[in-house]
């Protein structure tokens, strides 16, 4: 068996141009909380993780996908390498940067954590969901248990000590959460007796931790029906005490298209014995607010994922078509006798090419600006509730286009690479198929991107009486009127003047209609709503950047090594204004026919 290589790619200079050069990530380092970091620390992690991930991660990457995981005497054995590699993470630090000091983690702002988890991410998309499933489970147990309880787990959590998972879906309950049966009984002192079944638990067994610690959605005897009946219930796999197992019985795990060397498990708890809980905090029926900490942060981690393996595809294809030569240019098309040239010359090549770079570029950016926005609201909380309030609003608008537009978008790149490799893409021989294969679930945990466009109209656009919305389409119509007359990105601007206005339009339409007794349409067009305004918002942070690079770019001398790269800043996002941005215009005109025809049509049943 060939010695298994490192194929992850990443462009750290276009890290550290968001990072520093657009969301000015300086602004808040060296200042409370985050008064030990400083510019030079972010950039040596990046660096350092980088090369870890590509020496440690990245070759694990095609065991994990050829070995899988299985499963032995009832018990799930991870593929060869991740266990130590599992335990190197913990060692040097790098599950805990963005951790708070007070429960042994380094204190870093989020934004470096969402970088850092795109570097793992890419570098073995795998093996990262059990290490993002611990520390959200630390992040509940931080924000929601008991001072007993944050004792009890939450370094050995943050340490790696302990695993996590989210025991949500059920045979019968999977995106309707509220019809969740497991079952809770209270046995006394806090503790409970749980039942029921659990289905595509990831990480649900596995060899990684000394123990895994289970959240669990089940439902007391006298809870009302629906998700406000649920609690929340910590349930470990093997006893606190070491007597020995807890009854969480390991049903099979899935065989799946993707993320093969991730366990995927159905979970019986209560099988063989009593299966002994305890509930988180202190009340019951506050099961699904707890559980939104975890998913919320999950939907991230997805959109992170989405990017992360959207980017090493991209990368991984820019250098296949810049090494690949075949056929002459367009000049010489008709000389048979011309010299073959490198792919990447060739126009519609250099299409898709500029398509990636400027998704990809666009969904990080979006993911940093939201980072960005946590880390002010944590920085200003007590200090200035109102500014803080402000920032977390943006943060929980800006979630689902994260989720459903970042997973979306990393797997329709990750389509478009295979493309650029032609044949060759499709083979295992290169890593984009792998990618491509890995890429694909992120649409649909964590809640379907369906049920983010229901999340973003339903409820996200009219938290605080919508003012969050509000806010955020003034700060784009400023962004439009301070540029519009832009020497070299006027026309571009221009486009994203016409798209924020067919957003606001549209907003009104969906509201319309659910006043107006036609609620089915709201549902029909939300994913199309969801588009319209990730397309609107990655436009404008693109446009941001190249508005930067042609700053920058008067200043270089024509030899400059960074002339290149900030002629890619303003050239993707010109690419991307003109060339995918229109598209929300379309669509907007689309949802103002209130087509019916996907609800009129009969079933044929």
């Amino acid at each position: 068996m060939a010695q298994p290589i490192n194929r992850y790619k990443a462009d750290l200079r276009e890290f550290k141009f968001r990072l520093f050069e657009q969301f000015q990530l300086e602004d808040i380092l060296g200042k409370p909380p985050y008064a030990e970091w400083s510019r030079e620390d972010v950039e040596m992690v990046i660096e350092e993780l980088y090369k870890w991930a590509c020496d440690k991660l990245g070759p694990l990457d095609p065991v994990g996908d050829a070995e899988g995981c299985r499963v032995e005497g009832g018990q799930v054995r991870t593929p060869p390498g991740f266990r130590e590699v599992w335990k190197e993470l913990y060692d040097a630090g790098w599950g805990s940067l963005s951790v708070p000091d007070e429960h042994g983690g380094q204190g870093g702002p989020y934004t470096l954590h969402a970088a850092a988890d795109e570097l793992l991410i890419g570098a073995n998309a795998a093996f990262c969901m059990y290490m993002g499933l611990a520390r959200g489970v630390g992040e509940v147990i931080e924000k929601f248990g008991t001072k007993a309880q944050i004792e009890r787990y939450l370094r050995k959590l943050y340490e790696g000590e302990y695993a996590g998972t989210m025991c949500l879906t059920e045979p019968e309950a999977g995106s309707d959460v509220g019809a969740n049966t497991t079952r809770a009984t209270p046995i006394g002192d806090g503790l409970y007796k749980l039942e029921g079944t659990k289905i595509f638990i990831t990480g649900g067994n596995h060899d990684l931790a000394e123990n895994i610690i289970h959240l669990v959605l089940a439902r007391t005897e006298d809870a009302p029906a629906g998700t406000k009946g649920l609690s929340l219930f910590l349930v470990p796999r093997d006893r606190l005490d070491g007597s020995g197992s807890n009854n969480v019985g390991l049903g099979g795990i899935e065989h799946k298209m993707g993320i093969n060397g991730s366990s995927t498990c159905v979970l019986n708890f209560g099988e063989g014995g009593d299966c002994i809980g305890e509930l988180v905090g202190a009340e019951e029926q506050q099961g699904i607010k707890m559980m939104f900490q975890l998913m919320n942060a999950a939907r991230i981690a997805v959109g992170v994922q989405g990017v992360a393996l959207g980017s090493a595809a991209y990368l991984n294809a820019l250098d296949y078509a810049r090494e690949r030569k075949q056929g002459p240019s367009i000049e010489n098309w008709k000389d048979p006798t011309a010299p073959k040239v490198p792919i990447a010359r060739h126009p519609d090549v250099r299409r898709m090419l500029v398509d990636m770079k400027s998704k990809m570029e666009g969904v990080r950016a979006l993911i940093f600006k939201l980072a960005v926005h946590t880390d002010k609201a944590q920085m200003l909380r007590g200090q200035d509730d109102e500014a803080a309030a402000y920032h977390q609003g943006q943060v929980d608008l800006l979630v689902p286009l994260v989720k459903a537009y970042g997973s979306d978008q990393g797997f329709e790149v990750c389509a478009t690479a295979i493309q650029v490799f032609g044949g060759a893409g499709y083979l295992k021989d290169h890593p984009v198929e792998r990618y491509c294969r890995d890429a694909k679930i992120s649409s649909i945990y964590e809640g379907t991107n369906h049920i983010q466009a229901l999340d973003l109209v339903g409820r996200k656009l009219t938290q605080n009486n919508g003012q969050n919305f509000q806010a955020f389409m003034r700060e784009v119509g400023e962004f439009v009127k301070a540029h519009k007359d832009h020497p070299e990105l006027g026309a571009a601007v221009a486009e994203l003047g016409k798209a924020n206005e067919a957003v606001s339009g549209a907003a009104m339409s969906l509201w319309g209609w659910f006043r107006g007794g036609q609620r089915d349409l709201v549902p029909l067009n939300a994913n199309r709503f969801l588009e319209m305004m990730a397309e609107t918002t990655v436009a404008w942070l693109l446009l941001d950047g190249a508005r930067i690079a042609v700053d920058k770019l008067a200043e270089l001398a024509e030899d400059h090594d960074d002339r290149a790269f900030y002629e890619g800043k303003r050239y993707s996002a010109v690419y991307y204004a003109l060339n995918v941005l229109p598209n929300v215009t379309t669509k907007a005109k689309m949802m103002a026919q209130g087509d019916r025809s996907a609800l009129d049509i009969p079933l044929g049943e």
